[in-house]
């Protein structure tokens, strides 16, 4: 039977939503271990205890409608976490895999900011003012995390670029040694 309504697509876009929180409580103790920079973990231990506020405000609004929260699978966060989950597998070194997840947190995050803004306004348009008041609640903490991320990467991009300027200067300075040895190499042959 076709969907219809724009209610019954909203109540479609929240399950979607109610799953790609969950998988969120999941991954972000995941990527909070993986933090080196304490400032990135604890943002992340604090997005942590939001996103599961964010999950019992989905539930209320689905109490609210009389519907279960369960029955569809975000794709789109699954395919974020796991580009997630495949970075922190990767053996950068450390303010690197840092800037790394904040780049993958923020894509979470802006998907989740789009996702929230939609159903926030199909809410209003449905006459839903307590919901949409729930879900612009929520949509104003992912939109500070996103911030949040934004400065702490302030910080962490360019230590992460500090490593990789030594690491390159490294490779010059061996580089150098090889020429060298092969020019005395040279010399001694003639």
């Amino acid at each position: 039977m076709p969907q219809d309504s724009l209610r019954e697509l909203y109540i479609d876009e929240l399950r979607d939503l109610y799953n790609a929180e969950t998988q969120l409580v999941k991954a972000l103790p995941k990527m909070a271990k993986a933090a080196s920079n304490q400032e990135l973990r604890q943002a992340f231990e604090e997005h942590l205890r939001q996103t599961s506020g964010h999950v019992t405000r989905l539930e209320q609004i689905f109490e609210e409608l009389g519907e279960k929260p369960s029955g569809k699978k975000c794709i789109a966060m699954e395919g974020l976490v796991k580009e997630g989950s495949e970075l922190i597998s990767e053996d950068y070194p450390e303010p690197v895999l840092d800037a790394g997840m904040i780049g993958a947190a923020q894509r979470v995050e802006h998907y989740e900011i789009a996702a929230y803004g939609t159903v926030r306004s199909f809410a209003e348009v449905l006459g839903e003012s307590e919901q949409a008041s729930l879900l612009e609640e929520t949509l104003n903490e992912e939109k500070k995390a996103d911030e949040t991320l934004s400065q702490i990467s302030e910080q962490v991009n360019p230590a992460a670029a500090e490593g990789e300027e030594a690491e390159q200067e490294t490779r010059m300075e061996m580089a150098g040694r090889g020429q060298g040895q092969r020019k005395t190499k040279s010399k001694r042959a003639a």
